[in-house]
């Protein structure tokens, strides 16, 4: 029998970009806040002077262990999902901070049109542009309404950049100058400019001089050790939770954090329509408890949100055969596909790539969003191309070698150490669209250390996919020809999606809109079906857009706060009137 503790003002379900910064703005409101946490209590001392290549890029040290947790995985309806179960295909972030602590800090703004993708793409090409399986929405929130919350974020991060001279006109610069140009990302930007593109500096998260941020937390300056993804920040340098949103949560006597706490169920009382509570089990102890609140927030990583609302029976699930339901629908994120573009191999040029950072490196736009005509291309949206230099250990610095390359051997050792450092890689991160037949629901054959079903994700590419990676391994190839490697490898595009989850990047099943028949959650992400349930982070993505997400996970974060202060402060319910269309009756 779980033990019924106290009421508080909100419960928060994880702590990471989406949890820390609803918990960090309603605590500095006087609320009171519980987060639960699923993970271990980690502090900024234990990343101190822990430069382990091993440990945490090649053993997943601060990766969720996936023999109790994890999901199961198909690409067709009929199939039966198998279960996820090597780090080396599956990497979801837990401790304090959740998947934020292991960023690499690039950072991108989406487009604007991107938050109206279908209803833009409709009036410049037409709605025959769109595939009948393609479930293209808009996100029920303009660019425009977006910019403020962007800017919270990036104040919050004090994130380094400098204008993308195709995108909007920002409102106010970035916090921090761009990170530094190094000889690799140099040769990439004249490339880019002689075939007449339009590269800038990437937005990073990784600090390019020392800075307090509004809520009056201090962040140092990056030195360019190379171990961010993966990896957490020794020296409060990287834009993490740890460093910012939860230091800020925990300022104050009225949030409290709870770790090693495993949320099993929304408590929801169906005659009041309402969430209660949130039942979870201290993995320390093994005992239960319900924690009682006024507004419980649901701030995990995609996987989880999905999976709480469907073992708590909240919401339709999405049924691909009728394509009724809402949850479970539009799953999505940036799969392998994502990372495809071109490598080259230098003869005469050596750089110094084992310095680096996460998001140092350089970009361009001219292939993002419908910056460019598709009228005669046989897909919709774009993608960032970027360089990176992230820096190469020991070990990653070995696998450069050009193809064909024995795996070991003298030729590999003499390879592997020529190539070590004369290795660059291009890659195309694009969108990725939504499907009919892509979706989430719990696995009806394999489930948890609890007994519970574990979720199971049908995903496969859509034509869009493989099209659009195809052209993004084409520009970036004539890229880095034109870079002057002398062994330009292009990418490939796979038949079908691998089941590798290796990118971080999963979006959707619990998405937002402005129309209760298509979305789940409203645009300040409170659910259309229990106005005191909000639903935060990147499952609520209609589809992926062609950049990272985590800056706009960021942003939708403190368009929830916001919400969620006015719905408890101003006695609202529903906080946005659902279009009156196709209202639910």
């Amino acid at each position: 029998m779980a033990e019924e503790l106290d009421k508080v003002d909100v419960v928060v379900v994880g702590t990471g970009w989406a949890g820390g910064i609803v918990s960090a703005e309603l605590a500095k409101a006087g609320k009171n806040v519980v987060a639960l946490e699923k993970g271990e209590e980690k502090v900024r001392s234990d990343y101190i002077g822990v430069k382990d290549e091993l440990r945490f890029d090649n053993r997943y040290d601060i990766m969720q262990n996936l023999k109790g947790d994890t999901v199961t995985s198909r690409n067709e309806i009929d199939e039966t999902a198998l279960p996820i179960r090597s780090p080396q295909t599956m990497q979801i972030g837990i401790d304090t901070g959740g998947a934020s602590v292991h960023w690499a800090g690039a950072t991108y703004r989406y487009w604007p049109y991107e938050f109206e993708m279908r209803s833009q793409t409709i009036e410049r090409y037409g709605e025959e542009k769109i595939p009948d399986e393609m479930n293209l929405q808009d996100w029920g929130i303009t660019y425009e309404e977006m910019e403020p919350y962007y800017e919270m974020w990036e104040d919050t991060c004090g994130i380094g950049g400098e204008q993308d001279p195709l995108a909007p006109e920002r409102n106010k610069p970035w916090p921090n100058p761009p990170m530094k140009e190094t000889p690799s990302l140099k040769l990439f930007k004249d490339a880019a400019s002689n075939l007449g593109l339009h590269p800038y500096q990437l937005a990073a998260g990784n600090m390019t001089e020392n800075y307090e941020n509004p809520d009056g937390e201090q962040l140092n300056a990056c030195m360019y050790c190379s171990y961010c993804t993966r990896h957490g920040c020794d020296f409060d340098a990287k834009s993490d939770p740890i460093a910012t949103v939860i230091k800020t949560a925990n300022r104050h006597d009225n949030f409290e954090l709870r770790h090693r706490s495993n949320a099993r169920r929304v408590l929801y009382d169906e005659d009041e329509n309402r969430a209660t509570g949130v039942l979870y089990v201290d993995e320390n102890s093994g005992e239960e408890f319900e924690q009682p609140a006024d507004v419980v927030v649901l701030a995990a990583f995609a996987f989880s949100n999905n999976r709480l609302l469907m073992l708590s029976d909240i919401g339709e699930q999405y049924d691909p055969e009728t394509e009724e339901g809402t949850l479970g629908r539009n799953f999505n994120g940036q799969y392998n596909h994502a990372f495809h573009g071109a490598t080259g191999f230098f003869e005469n040029e050596k750089f110094n790539l084992y310095m680096g950072a996460g998001a140092l490196g350089a970009t361009l736009s001219d292939y993002a969003a419908d910056n460019f005509d598709h009228s005669d291309l046989d897909f919709i949206g774009g993608g960032a191309i970027e360089l990176r230099q992230y820096g190469f250990a020991a070990i990653s610095s070995s696998n450069n070698v050009p193809e064909g390359t024995p795996g070991w051997g003298k030729e590999y050792k003499d390879k592997s150490l020529h190539y070590a450092y004369r290795t660059l890689t291009i890659w195309y991160t694009a969108n990725a669209m939504s499907y009919s037949h892509n979706y989430v629901d719990l696995d009806p054959n394999y489930s948890d250390e609890y007994g519970d079903p574990l979720l199971r994700v049908t995903y496969k590419f859509g034509d869009n996919e493989r099209n659009i990676a195809q052209f993004g391994i084409e520009r970036c190839t004539e890229i880095m020809e034109e870079m002057g490697a002398d062994i330009v490898e292009p990418g490939s595009v796979p038949e079908e999606f691998n089941h590798s989850y290796t990118g971080g990047h999963y979006t959707g099943g619990v998405v937002m809109g402005d129309d209760p028949e298509t979305s789940v959650v409203n645009s300040y992400l409170q659910m259309w079906d229990v106005d005191n349930l909000f639903v935060v982070g990147g499952s609520a993505f209609p589809q992926h857009g062609g950049h990272h997400p985590t800056p706009t996970i960021g942003a939708l974060a403190y368009r929830a706060a916001e919400g969620i202060q006015m719905y408890m402060d101003e006695e609202q319910g529903q906080l946005v009137q659902a279009n009156s269309r196709s209202r639910r009756v």
